[in-house]
């Protein structure tokens, strides 16, 4: 079979579906007689990244598969052409998904605790309806509180192939206004701060920062805050 067909047929699926597909699912386009095999769209993908470097796109793998993307140096003149407001994320929201990224499994308790604050119910209920996090299990402690962890939508939201792309965090600057430690009481020595911006991909989403609108209320103590933590499109408003 054609190289230059393989690459058009390659090219052409990852445009049409708007969303990445894997290999697998990019050999089962073409018709059985043509004989595609995995090492054929592996070629072309490898041939299309290469094409793509001097564009304005590109060819990107993640959890999901492959992808085609705009590029994040011509992301903002691009954006023009929509009208809707563009999503803002406010910074509580910002801080429970950087604990649950770097700190899964984790409970609500334990980012409350991490935290200071309650969590607004609203914002786990709006990473779950985003399908960022899922509840992974429980913890056996008393009232078998519910551990959060995060998706694969997650990591091709942020353009991440696994969890291992986050920036460690000894890569991150500290961000002082944040106030979020990583490390529970009696996990050891305080962690940085993360910069959840620069940990998700800077550009994806502007933040709001309106922390008195999530949590207002002190945490009070639970018997699910437990130390001793496992260490390592379409936008719309979320609040």
């Amino acid at each position: 079979m054609n190289d230059q067909y393989v690459k058009n047929v390659v090219e052409a699926a990852l445009l049409a579906a708007g969303r990445p597909l894997s290999v697998d699912e990019l050999v089962g386009v073409f018709d059985e007689r043509d004989e595609s095999r995995p090492e054929d769209v592996r070629g072309a993908i490898a041939a299309l990244t290469h094409d793509y470097e001097s564009r304005g796109i590109e060819l990107l793998e993640v959890a999901s598969g492959f992808r085609i993307q705009i590029k994040a140096d011509v992301a903002q003149p691009v954006s023009r052409l929509w009208q809707e407001r563009p999503a803002k994320y406010s910074r509580a929201l910002l801080e429970t998904l950087a604990l649950v990224a770097y700190r899964q499994p984790i409970t609500r308790g334990e980012i409350e605790q991490i935290r200071g604050v309650a969590v607004n119910p609203n914002i786990i209920k709006t990473l779950l309806e985003r399908n960022w996090i899922r509840v992974v299990g429980h913890r056996d402690v008393p009232g078998k509180p519910e551990l959060l962890g995060t998706t694969r939508e997650f990591l091709d939201y942020f353009s991440l192939k696994k969890l291992d792309d986050l920036p460690t965090l000894a890569q991150l600057k500290e961000l002082e206004e944040l106030r979020v430690q990583l490390t529970l009481p009696g996990a050891g020595p305080e962690t940085p701060t993360p910069d959840l911006e620069a940990a998700v991909t800077p550009d994806a989403f502007e933040m709001e920062a309106q922390p008195d609108e999530d949590d207002e209320r002190p945490v009070q103590d639970s018997a699910e805050r437990t130390p001793g933590l496992v260490a390592r499109g379409v936008q719309d408003d979320a609040n």
